[in-house]
C-alpha cells in the first residue's frame, strides 16, 4: 500500500477561463507573461491564434515540435519580438546571433562544453560549493533568501570554471544587479509587442540600461586583462572559455564581448533560478527531501568522485528535473516561419503553418499540460527516476530547449547542479517560513518575486553517523 502524501502543487498562475482583451494582454505580458495563458494552452496539442493581428500558432504536441526545432528548424528564424527583447542585452551572444555569426560563436565556445570536457569542471563545482556553503555554517533556523544565495552560488562556479576566477568585478551584490538587469531588461516592452522598431526607445527600459553599462564594463575589464595576460604569458595562460573566446577563432572583439556578457548575465541564471526552485519544492515536500538526505549522505561519506554524483543521486537528480519541469529556466521558445510549411499527425490531422507566422513552444505550458502529464501541477519527482523515464517523450520536456540550439552548456548545467545540491544537503536541511511566497513570473527566466525565504538548519545526525567534509 502506498502511503505516500499526496504531492505539493506549488504556487502558479491559475489558467484562464476567459479570453483577455488586447488592452489586458500588453498589461499582462508586461507585468508577467505567465499569467496570460488559458485553459486551451494547458489543453490543446496546438491553437492557431491572433495577437493585435499577427497570427500565433502555440505548440504543446510532440511531434510538431520535434518538426519545428529539428526537422525542419532551418525554416524557423528567432521571433521579432524575443529579439526585441533580447537583442538590446545580449546583441550578438550566443542566445540572439542568428545565422553566420550564431555559427561562428557556437563553434568557437562548442569546446569546452563537451560532456568530456564539463565533466573536467567536477572538482572546482564541488570546490566552489563547499566554499559558499560555509555562510550557512551555524545556522539554526537562520533564514536566507534562498533565490539570492544560488544566484552567488552559481557565479561562483561560472567564475572559477569558465573565467579561471578572473571576472573583474568589484561588486558586493553581483545578485542584486542581475536581478537589477532582468528587472529592467529581460521583460516585453509594449513598444515590443507592437513591433516598433529597436530604434524608438522603451521607456521600461530606460532605468536598466545604467547596470547593463556597468556589466558592460566588466565584460571589458575582464577581456583586456586576459589579452595583457596572454600576450605576456603565453600558453601557459588558463585554456579556459574566456581564452578560447579571444582565440583566433574569427570572432570580433564585439561578438566576444557579446557571448562574454550572455554567459555572465544570463548563463548563469538559469541553474540559479533552477536550483533555488528545486531546493524550495523539497522543503515543501519532506518524504522526497528524506529520499534525497538518504542519497546524498550514502554518495557522500562514501568518498565517491564528484564527477560521478549525476549517475549515482537518481533522487536528486529527479528532483531538480522536476522542479525544472514546473519552473522551467527558460518559459518560451519563440520562433518566425521563413516560409509555408506543414505537418500530418499520426492520426491524420495536418496543421497548415503559413509564412511569417509566429510560433510559440513555450516549456511553461508544455510541461504542465493535461494530455502529456499526470498531474501536471503537482511536484513528483518519481516521474524522473530511471525506472520511470521511458513514459516521457523527448519532445514534451524542454529546460534546455531542443534542436541545432539547444543549450549548449546543458551538460555543466546538471553536473552543477547535482554538485552544489549534493553539498547544500548534506550540510544543512531548508525548511519553509511563515515569509515563504514566491510568485513565479518570467523575466528572462522564471524567477521568484518576493523573494524566496527559507529557513537553514544544520542537519542533526544520530551518534556514530560521519560528519560533511570539513567539520569532522
Amino acid at each position: 500500500m502506498d502511503m505516500r502524501p499526496e504531492p505539493v502543487e506549488p504556487p502558479a498562475p491559475v489558467p484562464r477561463t476567459v479570453p483577455p482583451a488586447q488592452l489586458e494582454i500588453i498589461r499582462t505580458v508586461f507585468r508577467n507573461p505567465l499569467e496570460l495563458w488559458g485553459e486551451p494552452s494547458y489543453t490543446l496539442p496546438w491553437i492557431m491564434t491572433s495577437f493585435f493581428g499577427e497570427k500565433t500558432l502555440i505548440v504543446n504536441d510532440p511531434g510538431l515540435i520535434k518538426h519545428l526545432l529539428v526537422d525542419n528548424a532551418a525554416n524557423y528564424k528567432m521571433a521579432v519580438v524575443r529579439q526585441l527583447v533580447l537583442r538590446p542585452i545580449l546583441r550578438d551572444g550566443l542566445l540572439t546571433a542568428e545565422g553566420a555569426v550564431w555559427r561562428r560563436s557556437r563553434k568557437a565556445v562548442a569546446p569546452i562544453f563537451t560532456p568530456r570536457h564539463a565533466k573536467g569542471f567536477a572538482t572546482q563545482m564541488l570546490a566552489q560549493s563547499e566554499l559558499y556553503a560555509q555562510k550557512y555554517e551555524g545556522a539554526d533556523g537562520t533564514v536566507f533568501d534562498i533565490g539570492n544565495d544560488m544566484t552567488e552560488l552559481a557565479f561562483a562556479v561560472l567564475s572559477d570554471t569558465l573565467f579561471s576566477g578572473e571576472i573583474v568585478t568589484s561588486s558586493d551584490n553581483f545578485a542584486d544587479d542581475v536581478d537589477d538587469l532582468l528587472h529592467s531588461m529581460g521583460r516585453v516592452d509594449p513598444m515590443d509587442l507592437l513591433r516598433a522598431p529597436s530604434w524608438v526607445p522603451r521607456v521600461t527600459r530606460i532605468g536598466g540600461l545604467k547596470v547593463l553599462g556597468k556589466f558592460r564594463r566588466i565584460v571589458r575589464d575582464t577581456m583586456e586583462l586576459r589579452l595583457k595576460r596572454m600576450a605576456a604569458e603565453g600558453e601557459s595562460v588558463p585554456s579556459d572559455f574566456l581564452t578560447l573566446l579571444l582565440g583566433p577563432e574569427g570572432l570580433t572583439m564585439e561578438e566576444v564581448e557579446d557571448n562574454i556578457l550572455t554567459f555572465i548575465g544570463a548563463g548563469h541564471e538559469t541553474t540559479a533560478r533552477a536550483l533555488a526552485w528545486t531546493l524550495y519544492c523539497v522543503a515543501n515536500s519532506p518524504h522526497v527531501r528524506d529520499a534525497m538526505e538518504a542519497e546524498i549522505d550514502r554518495v557522500l561519506e562514501s568518498g565517491t568522485d564528484p564527477v560521478d554524483w549525476l549517475d549515482l543521486m537518481p533522487w536528486t537528480r529527479a528532483a531538480f528535473e522536476e522542479a525544472m519541469r514546473l519552473y522551467p529556466p527558460a518559459p518560451s521558445i519563440n520562433r518566425a516561419a521563413i516560409a509555408d510549411d506543414r505537418w500530418t499527425s499520426p492520426s491524420g490531422e495536418t496543421v497548415e503553418i503559413p509564412k511569417d507566422v509566429t510560433i510559440l513552444v513555450m516549456p511553461w505550458t508544455l510541461h504542465r499540460h493535461e494530455l502529456l502529464w499526470q498531474k501536471p501541477r503537482a511536484y513528483m519527482p518519481e516521474r524522473f527516476l530511471p525506472e520511470n523515464r521511458e513514459a516521457i517523450h523527448r519532445f514534451q520536456y524542454l529546460p534546455f530547449g531542443a534542436g541545432p540550439r539547444i543549450c549548449i552548456g546543458a551538460t555543466f548545467a546538471m553536473q552543477e547542479a547535482i554538485i552544489a545540491l549534493g553539498v547544500l544537503m548534506h550540510r544543512y536541511r531548508f525548511d519553509m517560513t511563515e515569509e515563504t511566497h514566491p510568485w513565479p513570473v518570467q523575466r528572462l527566466t522564471t524567477q521568484p518575486a518576493n523573494g524566496l525565504m527559507l529557513k537553514v538548519t544544520a542537519r542533526r545526525r544520530a551518534a556514530g553517523d560521519v560528519a560533511p567534509a570539513g567539520e569532522a
